[in-house]
């Protein structure tokens, strides 16, 4: 019988397999903001930073007409934190860093149905199949890649080739980053456990870990190494600091469906037990808004996900351009078997 997730998280986080991967979030700075909710106030719970959030989840009282407060946590862990407290829980709705956690919570029947008007509003493939989540705003796994290194033309077109012995040495990542745990756990479920444990292998034989995606795009930078696996964003929020003539290194957006270009989304969940249900539906629909959507788009530069709201981010690639490979983004809730492998392989 497969243990409830609460526990199965809990029990991780006890072993010691989740500290890495939730420092490396820098979501939890240990403030609690909530508190005892009423009828005129909705309690998120939320896995997206503070900082990155905290200005477009301030303008939602007066969106909403209610009082707001928001706990910060980790999303894997809120996630827990919300099966453990079960009809309990005081939240009543869940903002979630990844698609994983809000899967997770579908799949043990705590989110309430969304209405059909509300999931109409982002492609089906970026929303629960139960119809109880919708994503927000979008990410997409990229290469970067140091142009002083390797040629444009020469950048691999596929996750696999990275592990070839031509790149020994030149390729570094984040293991106990959120966002590759997230991918891992995609390519478990496109191609399977014996590949993505042997493609572990070959990466642990050619790459250089780091901290995180920041460091691994540094690395690139610097010319530790030529090729970094990361999220899109952090190379575009880094040209809008510094200028693109700035940054020594450039983006390659990877082809034909493979799960190296795995997208992955931040959405929210209605808590059924949150009683909060009229306030929390105000909510999504206002983080669907052109507003909101905007904010995702110029700010975090990530990928607007509502129908009608495109990204203003200079030179990024149009959203329905992208290749990404078709995956139920619900199913990468499966984080346990991620650590569990990763652990193995000896590269957390």
């Amino acid at each position: 019988m497969r243990r409830p997730l609460a526990g199965r998280i809990t029990a991780l986080i006890a072993a010691g397999l989740l500290v890495p991967a939730l420092a490396a979030c820098g979501a939890d700075d240990g403030k609690d903001s909530s508190a005892e909710s009423g009828d005129s106030t909705l309690v998120i719970y939320s896995g997206r930073n503070e900082k990155l959030v905290k200005p477009i989840l301030d303008k939602l009282e007066k969106a909403i007409g209610a009082k707001v407060e928001v706990r910060y946590g980790d999303s894997a862990e809120l996630a827990a934190q919300i099966l453990e407290e079960g009809d309990r829980t005081k939240a009543g709705l869940f903002f979630s860093q990844d698609a994983g956690a809000l899967g997770a919570l579908s799949q043990e029947g705590r989110l309430a149905k969304l209405p059909q008007s509300s999931l109409d509003e982002v492609d089906p493939a970026y929303r629960g199949s139960a119809g109880d989540w919708v994503g927000l705003s979008g990410r997409v796994r990229v290469i970067a890649y140091n142009p002083d290194k390797v040629g444009e033309g020469k950048v691999p077109d596929s996750i696999h080739d990275v592990v070839k012995p031509e790149w020994k040495g030149k390729v570094g990542f984040a293991p106990t980053n959120a966002s590759f745990q997230a991918f891992v756990t995609g390519m478990r479920v496109l191609e399977g456990e014996d590949t993505t444990r042997e493609w572990l292998k070959g990466l642990k034989a050619n790459g250089k870990t780091y901290a995180n995606n920041l460091a691994a795009l540094d690395a690139v930078e610097s010319g530790d190494v030529s090729l970094g696996l990361i999220n899109h964003y952090y190379w575009y929020e880094r040209v809008a600091e510094k200028g693109e003539d700035k940054v020594g290194a450039k983006l390659h957006f990877l082809p034909g469906k493979d799960p190296g270009a795995l997208i992955n989304v931040a959405g929210v969940g209605i808590l059924k037990a949150g009683d909060q249900t009229e306030t929390a539906q105000k909510a999504v629909d206002h983080l669907l808004s052109k507003e909101a959507q905007t904010y995702f788009a110029d700010t975090t530069k990530e990928y607007p996900l509502a129908a009608g709201v495109t990204s203003s981010v200079e030179d990024l690639p149009p959203f329905d351009s992208l290749e990404s490979p078709d995956i139920d983004l619900g199913k990468l809730e499966s984080l346990q078997e991620t650590l569990a492998m990763l652990q193995d392989v000896g590269l957390v």
